[in-house]
């Protein structure tokens, strides 16, 4: 059922709290703390772009970081609220707290278009409890509810569930709309060929993802350290290679499945290995190619896939109509080790007649350095909440919110 959106409803002059996910990365500079990626933060301003010209008295809320319900100076949104209104064009007040009596009177003496930021929602331990008392003090605050953060969508908090039980009228942002849309319908009725590439580290972390999807894939590629375990599933070499030997009868039970679905089941067929890798440094020892069935020798680790394993996932994503994307090749983070993500990534944007959605995590990371951002249809800002999503959970934020009559 289509959740009602910020479209649907009155917003002049009503007291909007928009749940939104400013989870942004900060580094301290000269005593300052800096926003090094504000992707999150842009991603909203069609929503708050929306409510201001609706004369809404926009509300913000969200989390940053993991204070663990104790006020971190670190862990402030200060430093967004400056940003937002140098982006936005327009001022935006910050509170210090985001709930209680200063929190009301500031709210109390806004003007219809006027935006408050509050905040960091997690200074208190009760968000994450969902604790009913402090979700009665955030709805204090609001006529209107407003979910626009996806990423934490899957998080049954007192910000993304608990308030919205306590406000009359809810409903989603245009993000959140966007999210729901292509996770959602667009994965739902894929257009076939429908080409979906798996990574990352851990069959278990995503087993469940591959097991949905292999009701309506065509093509699954698989990457990234998860790739050992299936190989060895099939009694492969892998050397030290990162891998899960409990998660053996899963990749297994995996492979079986995409057999009896008729779904073709892509492992790598050549790998880039190294001796080391200095993940603080970001620097390997030199790399080699081998063959997967030759194995990887003992000493070395798979770190990336190989020109043929490349040369075959490309000749899979060319053919596609949708291409779902959800973790990187290797070890991309170090430059000699991501020529496979970066090959995948370049494929993906060069199928312009597919709609190509890209899941969350590092593989919108390694989408963003290939540059390759601009030339794909979608990328989801949710990590957890896309997996969960794609799983078929239910995500308590989206639950909650009022369905479009």
């Amino acid at each position: 059922m289509a959740k009602t959106t910020i479209r649907d409803i009155n917003l002049h002059g009503q007291r909007t709290l928009v749940r939104v996910d400013f989870n942004v990365p900060l580094d301290e500079k000269d005593g300052k703390m800096v926003i090094t990626d504000e992707t999150r933060i842009r991603e909203t301003i069609p929503t708050l772009d929306f409510l201001i010209k609706q004369g809404a008295k926009v509300i913000l809320t969200s989390h940053l970081g993991r204070p663990k319900g104790k006020v971190d100076p670190k862990q402030s949104l200060r430093p967004v609220a400056e940003r937002l209104a140098e982006i936005l064009g327009t001022d935006v007040a910050f509170v210090d707290d985001c709930v209680g009596e200063k929190a009301e009177k500031v709210v109390a003496n806004m003007q219809p278009g006027q935006v408050v930021l509050l905040e960091n929602v997690r200074f208190y331990s009760e968000e994450e409890k969902n604790d009913p008392a402090f979700a009665a003090k955030l709805a204090k605050l609001a006529d209107v509810y407003v979910n626009d953060a996806f990423g934490t969508a899957h998080r049954a908090h007192a910000s993304t569930e608990g308030v919205a039980h306590l406000v009359k009228t809810t409903a989603i942002g245009f993000l959140m709309e966007k999210e729901l849309k292509f996770l959602g319908e667009e994965i739902s009725a894929p257009k076939k060929p429908f080409v979906v590439i798996i990574g990352g580290a851990k069959v278990s972390d995503k087993i469940n993802v591959i097991d949905a999807l292999l009701e309506k894939a065509d093509s699954i590629l698989i990457g990234g350290a998860m790739a050992y375990t299936f190989n060895l599933a099939l009694g492969k070499k892998i050397g030290k290679s990162l891998s899960e030997p409990d998660a053996i009868g899963t990749a297994k039970a995996a492979l079986e499945k995409a057999k009896a679905k008729g779904v073709k089941f892509l492992l790598p067929i050549d790998d880039v290995i190294v001796e080391s890798i200095d993940f603080k440094a970001r620097t390997a020892t030199p790399a080699k190619t081998t063959e997967v069935n030759a194995g990887v020798p003992d000493g070395w680790l798979g770190a990336d896939i190989g020109p043929k394993t490349v040369e075959l996932y490309q000749s899979e994503i060319a053919k596609a109509k949708t291409i779902l994307w959800n973790g990187p090749m290797g070890v991309f983070e170090v430059k000699e080790l991501a020529k496979g993500t970066f090959a995948i990534a370049e494929a993906v944007g060069a199928n312009r007649d597919a709609v190509s959605i890209i899941g969350g995590g590092d593989s919108v990371k390694a989408v963003k350095r290939s540059g390759q951002s601009d030339k794909v249809t979608f990328i989801s800002t949710g990590g957890g909440a896309s997996l969960e999503f794609l799983e078929g959970k239910i995500l308590p934020g989206v639950a909650i919110i009022a369905d479009k009559k």
